[in-house]
């Protein structure tokens, strides 16, 4: 039997075609995370959330003309955040990446992105008519590379999952034929932890002690009220998780948008409750390959989604792991300490 491990830094990197970039204004609490690639993505996207705030989201659709994006943005600042893909596309039309059409003077990138909500998280956001989303993007576009930060990095830097402090995870998984990984940040209406134990709901999908050895306490007889480790009260928009799962395997438009409802599960396994009236849940799939003369079949496609939504549960359990306390919001590691 094929014995399927993380990859060698298990990060979304692993995938071959990846490269993530964070950027954070600490002053406003706030971040931005670039995902990248050379030669760009075939791609695809999911969105599960009843508040979401997203661009160029439409494009992906697999009816439509575009075919490969050229990088994707993950923001805080719910719509001020949209700001960070017009940086990207503006540093990347300079670096002369994008599409042409005849004798256009620059070329037009593609560069879909999700935002999440981190305003009322006790930064300064008293930037006017400034925001700093723009330059944020740039910033975390020059930063790409194969190793980048987790937790209170980036996008994470913000973020809030249930009544801990969230932030950036990511995790990846090797298969017999390909590499499957994801990045999310995690900024959640309902609880990562459950609060019968005060353990990781991602806790099952832990691959070589990744979580840590935070111990849990017993479990208790009656199962808590759902309410218990939410944000409340609850308000439309004001939460979000945004995820990004990557595949070297041949995908085209359909099947990288079946990657992706496929990898949502990930956030049931790892979130509870999810997908709420109050979260804008968003997944995006890309194919990194570069060979698509002939697509994977259908068995094969079943194997990465389900590889998918694991290693999404990893990412989430792995940034909640990694997110250090601000002040107002204490993190796991804090708080199973304090107990």
């Amino acid at each position: 039997m094929q014995e399927y491990r993380p990859g060698p830094r298990n990060l979304i990197t692993d995938v071959p075609g990846i490269q993530v970039g964070n950027a954070e204004d600490t002053s406003a609490l706030t971040g931005v995370t670039v995902i990248s690639g050379e030669a760009g993505f075939v791609a695809a996207v999911d969105v599960r959330g009843g508040a979401p705030g997203t661009r160029d989201t439409d494009a992906l659709d697999p009816t439509c003309l575009v075919e490969r994006i050229h990088a994707l943005t993950l923001s805080g600042g719910s719509v001020f955040g949209l700001d960070a893909a017009g940086g990207v596309t503006a540093a990347l039309a300079q670096a002369g990446i994008g599409f042409t059409f005849g004798p256009q003077p620059v070329p037009c990138p593609i560069v879909p992105g999700a935002v999440v909500f981190d305003l009322n998280n006790g930064g300064d956001k008293a930037w006017g008519y400034d925001p700093p989303y723009r330059r944020l993007g740039i910033t975390a576009l020059q930063a790409v590379g194969q190793e980048f930060a987790l937790g209170n990095a980036g996008v994470g830097l913000g973020c809030i999952a249930g009544d801990l402090k969230g932030g950036l995870g990511s995790a990846s998984l090797s298969l017999k034929t390909c590499t499957v990984g994801a990045i999310v940040a995690v900024n959640s209406f309902g609880a990562a932890i459950d609060p019968r134990t005060g353990d990781l709901w991602s806790r099952p999908f832990e691959m070589d002690g990744e979580f840590g050895s935070t111990a849990s306490a017993a479990p208790s007889r009656n199962p808590a009220p759902l309410s218990i480790g939410t944000k409340a009260p609850g308000q439309p928009g004001a939460n979000t998780t945004v995820a990004v799962v990557a595949t070297d395997a041949s995908l085209d438009k359909s099947q990288s948008r079946r990657l992706a409802i496929m990898a949502a599960d990930g956030m049931a396994r790892a979130i509870r409750p999810v997908h709420s009236p109050f979260d804008g849940d968003t997944v995006f799939a890309l194919s990194t390959a570069q060979d698509h003369s002939s697509v994977i079949d259908a068995h094969t496609l079943n194997l990465i989604g389900t590889a998918a939504a694991d290693v999404l549960a990893r990412a989430i359990g792995r940034a909640i792991h990694a997110a250090q306390s601000i002040p107002g919001h204490q993190s796991w590691r804090d708080r199973s300490a304090a107990t």
